[in-house]
């Protein structure tokens, strides 16, 4: 089932027509309202007027999220305050905050993009869709409650925490569809078993699970323990929020990108340079319909790669891999790169432990050290010793033999590991800066 068959099942050829003639349009907008952009072209040594090709984006610069931080709060924006309707913003964990702004059409396309994710995740005008992304600055929450709207169905505004509630308001609502975190989905199944209920028995079927890199493995992990659909879906508030591209519920396979709001590509982290269509690397956006804060190739950090080849849905859009990793979360151990997910799949194929980790690095007489802690069932925990040894000298050797790292392995108590009611926490990085 589709939201908008006009648009999602159009030829590429008709795609790509309308990519170019909006990303020419958005290309004259921001050099002639947002200095920021005319400066960098200007650097560049190109011009509006030479867009004459999809394959001319490779000429334009990119945009960062220092270069966001740096014109904190309104810098990028590309039209008067007194045309954006709604405000929003990242954490700023890491220092300012970056802004983002929406002008009533950019809250309209918002919406119907994410319509037509949901539509895709299998959801329809008959769901209660409970929503436990957060309210408020986050993107999450307000994004996925307009889409739910807009196809007709019920919502119910929960947004993060108090876990006792969400299992309450599921079991008396009777939720169908739940939006949250991976992590997040896993720990309710927890918390239900905690307060004796079977998770499974609601009526929850599908989850739409975002915000952080999961794993095939964890997917399966959340299927089997929720009892649901699990589908992953993909944005970031610097280009829009959720909506950006979700998978169909018929493949589970790939992320679908709304390519008539957005141009993607896939570059060399460390050169810059556009990568061949399907080769893995950082995934680079460009808005081509935002008025109020157009992003011109945006380089996310996420690693992954671009799938041309045709889905079982009938959807005509290109789609992404899951995403792997950030390229600013991966670690590189004693000459090694790894992602925190590729450790997540060694983890969840090994029977005994749970899905929850935590990865720390540390740095011992000028070596770099990975700890992996990793809890363990109640079963496994109550085992003799020897079965523990065995367990931690199997991890050992797996991710040494899969992964090509030595670490130390240390299991712990089941539920030890701090949960989170949003993104989870995977990495310490003790390292001296």
């Amino acid at each position: 089932m589709l939201w908008n068959d006009e648009f999602e099942t159009l030829p590429r050829e008709a795609i790509e027509s309308l990519q170019l003639k909006r990303l020419q349009q958005t290309v004259e907008r921001v050099y002639a309202t947002v200095p920021f952009y005319r400066r960098q072209f200007d650097q560049q040594g190109v011009k509006p007027e030479q867009i004459k090709s999809l394959n001319d984006l490779s000429r334009l610069p990119f945009t960062l999220k220092q270069d966001m931080r740096d014109n904190y709060p309104y810098g990028l924006f590309a039209v008067p305050l007194d045309q954006i309707v709604r405000i929003h913003a990242s954490s700023g964990t890491t220092g300012k905050p970056t802004v983002v702004g929406y002008t009533r059409r950019d809250i309209d396309n918002w919406t119907e993009m994410m319509a037509r994710s949901f539509v895709a995740a299998g959801a329809h005008r008959g769901d209660v869709i409970h929503n436990a992304y957060g309210y408020g600055l986050f993107t999450g929450g307000l994004g996925a409650h307009y889409g739910a709207e807009r196809i007709g169905a019920s919502v119910i505004p929960m947004s993060g925490g108090n876990t006792k509630k969400q299992l309450m308001i599921m079991q008396d609502f009777g939720s169908t569809v739940i939006t949250c975190t991976p992590s997040y989905s896993l720990y309710l199944a927890e918390a239900a078993a905690e307060e004796g209920i079977d998770i499974r028995a609601l009526k929850l079927r599908v989850g739409i699970l975002g915000a952080e890199p999961w794993s095939e493995k964890m997917r399966a992990e959340i299927e089997e323990k929720v009892g649901i659909k699990a589908i992953d879906i993909y944005g970031l508030s610097e280009i829009l929020g959720p909506g950006v591209g979700i998978e169909c519920i018929e493949a589970q396979s790939g992320l679908h990108i709304w390519e008539d709001h957005f141009i993607v590509e896939v570059i060399d982290p460390d050169s810059g340079e556009v990568l061949p269509l399907g080769e893995q690397g950082e995934l680079v956006i460009t808005t081509i319909t935002k008025e109020g804060i157009p992003m011109i190739r945006y380089r996310t950090r996420d690693i992954t790669r671009i799938i041309a080849e045709p889905c079982v849905c009938g959807r005509t859009h290109r789609r992404l891999a899951r995403m792997s990793g950030r390229s600013d979360d991966m670690l590189i151990i004693r000459g090694v790169n790894v992602f925190p997910s590729q450790i997540e799949s060694v983890l969840m194929d090994i029977e005994g432990v749970e899905p929850h980790y935590l990865l720390i690095v540390d740095r011992e007489e000028n070596l770099d050290t990975l700890e992996v802690q990793v809890e363990v069932n109640e079963q496994t925990f109550s085992d003799e010793i020897k079965v523990l040894q065995d367990l931690t000298s199997r991890i050992q050797k797996e991710i040494k033999d899969i992964l090509g790292i030595t670490c130390r392995v240390r299991l712990v108590e089941p539920k030890t590991i701090a949960r989170s009611e949003g993104k989870a926490k995977r990495v310490i990085d003790n390292r001296p800066r």
